[in-house]
C-alpha cells in the first residue's frame, strides 16, 4: 500500500504539474485561437487527470470529478490540423463567418422608447435614477443589450420587420475586432479578399393574408 500512496502522489503531482503548465500555455497565447502550445498542454492535462483518476480508483475504488478520456497525443496532432511536421490533410475550413442583416420599421417611435425604457429600468431598484432612451437607435441598442443579444430580442410589437439577409462564408482567419473603431460601421462587416461565399439566405416578413384572399370562393 505504501507504493501505491507514492505513485498516487506521483500521479497527483503530474496533474499539478500539467495544470500549471496549461494555465501558462493559455497566458502566452493571449487568446490567440488555435494555439499549438495550449492544445498540448491541454492533452498532457487530460492525459495526466485520467491516469490519476485511473490510479485512484484502482487504489481505493474513488474517482474525480473529472469525467475524462483519454486521448492520443499522435492522434491529437493530426486533429489539431497540423501541428509541427504533420501536414493537415482536413479540406474543411477552420473558420466561417455568418454576417446577418435585418431592417425595420417603426410605426411608433414613442412606443419603441417607451418599450426600450422598461427594458433598462427592470432589474434597477425603484429609486435608483435611469436615463432615459435618446432615439430609436438607442431604443433598438438597449433591446438587444437587455435581451439575448440575438435579433430575436428585437421580436416585439414595436418592431415591424422588413426583408433580411443571412450570408455565410468561408474566411481565412477570424475577425479582429480590436483592429476596428467603435465607431467604424462597415469594418467588421467588410469581406476580405479571400474569403469565399459559400451561400446567402434571403429573409421575407411573413405579411398576413387581406381578408380578400383569406375567403374561399
Amino acid at each position: 500500500m505504501t507504493d501505491q500512496h507514492g505513485e498516487l502522489d506521483a500521479a497527483l503531482e503530474r496533474v499539478i504539474e500539467a495544470a500549471r503548465h496549461h494555465l501558462a500555455a493559455v497566458r502566452a497565447a493571449q487568446g490567440r485561437i488555435d494555439d499549438d502550445d495550449v492544445w498540448q498542454a491541454y492533452v498532457a492535462l487530460n492525459n495526466a487527470s485520467f491516469a490519476y483518476d485511473e490510479q485512484l480508483m484502482d487504489a481505493f475504488g474513488e474517482v474525480t470529478p473529472w469525467d475524462v478520456e483519454s486521448i492520443d497525443p499522435d492522434e491529437a496532432d493530426q486533429r489539431f490540423a497540423g501541428g509541427e511536421g504533420v501536414e493537415s490533410t482536413d479540406p474543411h475550413p477552420q473558420v466561417i463567418s455568418v454576417r446577418q442583416r435585418r431592417d425595420y420599421r417603426v410605426p411608433s417611435v414613442a412606443a419603441l422608447i417607451r418599450v426600450a425604457e422598461a427594458a433598462r429600468r427592470e432589474g434597477v431598484p425603484g429609486d435608483e435614477e435611469v436615463p432615459p432612451v435618446e432615439g430609436v437607435g438607442e431604443a433598438v441598442l438597449e433591446l438587444l443589450q437587455s435581451g439575448d443579444g440575438s435579433l430575436g430580442a428585437l421580436d416585439v410589437p414595436e418592431l415591424e420587420p422588413l426583408d433580411g439577409v443571412v450570408m455565410v462564408s468561408e474566411v481565412g482567419t477570424p475577425v479582429d475586432l480590436e483592429s476596428f473603431a467603435d465607431d467604424d460601421p462597415a469594418g467588421p462587416f467588410q469581406p476580405g479578399a479571400d474569403d469565399r461565399l459559400v451561400g446567402r439566405l434571403d429573409e421575407h416578413p411573413f405579411l398576413e393574408l387581406d381578408d380578400e384572399h383569406d375567403h374561399v370562393h
